[in-house]
């Protein structure tokens, strides 16, 4: 009896490997994001990330009570969300928009605030995305400089920015959001490709450009591996597109409104500029709902404060679970390549 049960749960645990191992978007730091949101009876937990539903399908059988509210702007998500639905009957509750559109969304459901358990972000581009030509994201992926989370919603395409955008602010859109360092050789590039009548409308028509201007340089990834030189902007004009930094301030405030006392988010970041905003959210450094563009070490050591006013710069509604970032394991990054720069923090709403 019990090498037929060790059998039957070996074969389970197999099943549930090869089901994650085939999707589309491997999920990252799986298990830590399930044990920090710890799902129980009659939870109600958030995706605000759907993407190929990795985490919230994890959720589902965590635990057989558990409903999931899954959020993604991007249809092909949307899509599968709803098949997930069929497969969870009254589980899975399949929701289309940006973060910034979830109020509007629970409350035609008849949602209100203080009511969910959990909430679970995995933020950037999901593989689905990285690996449709078409979609634009991907530099090793020839195709339209597209880049738009949801396609049916928005208007404004990568090309058009490149395209109509001046040189001062596409310097900015490289150096604020891409941290890249020839920000003003790329954007003068483009400025020139205008005036040559070059158009860049492909992913290989942008690469080929930002590759004669960093043609010298030699760049590597975390894990020591060739990188190519537009790798940086890509991501600045994808976050610049779907204006990914506000959303995700956005989406903090909204969390801390809609969680319970004692629920939990946890964030998956995949760079600073998004690990940032949920951390100075979480320290209480934020100023009119929005982080604060200063981390508190730069409060002048000169002048002395009194005890209110500090009680005042560091209120914060949540407690960090952990002092620091969770980050994958190595036998994760060798199996997911794209999971090396992901970082998690988990934290509990505590008023």
């Amino acid at each position: 009896m019990k090498a037929s049960l060790r059998q039957l749960l070996t074969k389970s645990k197999i099943k549930l490997v090869r089901q994650h191992n085939s999707r589309p978007h491997k999920p990252v730091l799986l298990e830590e994001a399930i044990s920090y949101l710890s799902p129980q009876k009659d939870h109600n937990i958030i995706d605000m990330t759907f993407g190929a539903g990795g985490h919230t399908e994890r959720i589902l059988q965590e635990n057989d009570t558990t409903t999931v509210y899954c959020l993604d702007r991007d249809p092909t998500a949307c899509a599968m969300a709803k098949q997930l639905s069929e497969r969870y009957p009254n589980r899975v509750v399949p929701l289309k928009g940006k973060f910034s559109d979830l109020p509007v969304l629970l409350k035609n459901l008849g949602c209100k605030m203080n009511s969910f358990d959990g909430i679970l972000f995995d933020f950037g581009a999901s593989s689905m995305q990285f690996d449709t030509a078409s979609r634009g994201f991907s530099i090793s992926k020839n195709g339209p400089l597209d880049m738009r989370m949801d396609p049916e919603e928005q208007t404004i395409t990568a090309a058009d920015v490149l395209a109509k955008a001046d040189q001062s602010d596409l310097y900015k859109i490289f150096k604020i959001y891409g941290e890249e360092k020839q920000s003003k050789k790329i954007a003068n590039a483009v400025i020139e490709a205008r005036y040559l009548f070059k158009p860049l409308k492909t992913t290989r028509d942008f690469c080929e450009l930002v590759q004669s201007v960093c043609e010298n340089e030699m760049r590597s990834d975390m894990l020591h591996r060739p990188s190519h030189p537009a790798t940086k902007v890509f991501q600045a004009l994808r976050i610049f597109v779907n204006n990914e930094l506000n959303e995700i301030n956005h989406s903090i405030v909204l969390a801390s409104h809609f969680l319970k006392i004692g629920g939990v988010m946890v964030t998956v970041a995949f760079h600073s500029l998004e690990d940032t905003i949920v951390k100075r959210h979480i320290q209480g450094n934020i100023n009119e709902n929005m982080a604060n563009a200063l981390p508190l070490k730069y409060i002048n050591p000169m002048q002395c404060y009194d005890k209110e006013f500090m009680n005042v710069v560091n209120d914060t509604c949540w407690h960090q679970i952990h002092k620091h970032v969770i980050t994958p394991s190595v036998e994760e990054v060798e199996s997911n390549p794209r999971s090396r720069s992901a970082r998690l923090r988990a934290a509990v709403r505590i008023k």
